[in-house]
C-alpha cells in the first residue's frame, strides 16, 4: 500500500522549513514542544516511557561527573544544523552553558539517543549528526544492553561504528574523561 508522500506529485507540495523559520514559529508558541526539525520537515517527537526517561537522566548524571572543564551537558536540547533542529536525548558540547543563552550550539562532541522501541530514525540520524562534524554519537538500546557507538564523522558519515555491550567499559574517544561502565549502566535498570 502506497503512502501519500510515496506519490512524487505530493511529496513536491510538502512544506519545507528552514532552521530560522522553525526557530521563529517555535518561538510564538504555534507549534508547542512535541515537534523538531530534520532535514526541513516538522517530525513529531516519540513520547517518552519511564525507561527512556530513566535512561537519559542516568547518562546525564553520570555525564556531568567526568566532564573536563570547557564542556556541558545538556538534555533534550535544540541541536542547530544547516537543515534540522534536532533534540538530542543528551549531548556534550564544547564550552560553557553560559555560552548558549542566546543560541543554541550547532555542533557537539557527543550525542547520545536513547532507543527504547524503535531505533531506525536515531539510525537514520547518524549521517546528520556526521554532516555536522558531531565527533561522537550513541544509541543506547536498553532492552539489549547495547550502545551503537559512531566515530570519525567523514563524508556525510560515519567511517567507523561498533557496539559496546556489558560488562565492556565505554570511553569516549571525543571525550576521553568520559568512561561508562556499562555492567552498571544497564544493571540499574
Amino acid at each position: 500500500m502506497s503512502t501519500l508522500l510515496d506519490l512524487p506529485e505530493a511529496r513536491e507540495r510538502v512544506k519545507r522549513w528552514t532552521v530560522a523559520e522553525y526557530e521563529r514559529i517555535t518561538e510564538l508558541g504555534v507549534l508547542g514542544k512535541n515537534v523538531e526539525l530534520i532535514r526541513g520537515f516538522l517530525v513529531e517527537k516519540m513520547s517518552k516511557s519511564p525507561l527512556h526517561r530513566f535512561f537519559a537522566q542516568a547518562l546525564y548524571d553520570l555525564l556531568n561527573k567526568f566532564l573536563p572543564e570547557g564542556y556541558c551537558v545538556m538534555i533534550e536540547s535544540p541541536l542547530r544544523l544547516s537543515d534540522s533542529e534536532p533534540e538530542p536525548d543528551v549531548m556534550v558540547v564544547h564550552g560553557e552553558k553560559n555560552d548558549f543563552r542566546e543560541q543554541h550550539p550547532s555542533s557537539a562532541a557527543l550525542v547520545i539517543e536513547v532507543a527504547v522501541s524503535n531505533v531506525d530514525l536515531d539510525r537514520e540520524n547518524a549521517s546528520l549528526y556526521a554532516e555536522a562534524g558531531v565527533e561522537e554519537y550513541w544509541i543506547v538500546l536498553p532492552k539489549l544492553s547495547q550502545v551503537e557507538v559512531y566515530r570519525t564523522p567523514r563524508d556525510g558519515g560515519y567511517s567507523e561504528k561498533v557496539t559496546m555491550a556489558a560488562p565492556s567499559m565505554l570511553i569516549c574517544a571525543s571525550v576521553p574523561s568520559v568512561q561508562v561502565d556499562l555492567n552498571k549502566l544497564f544493571a540499574a535498570a
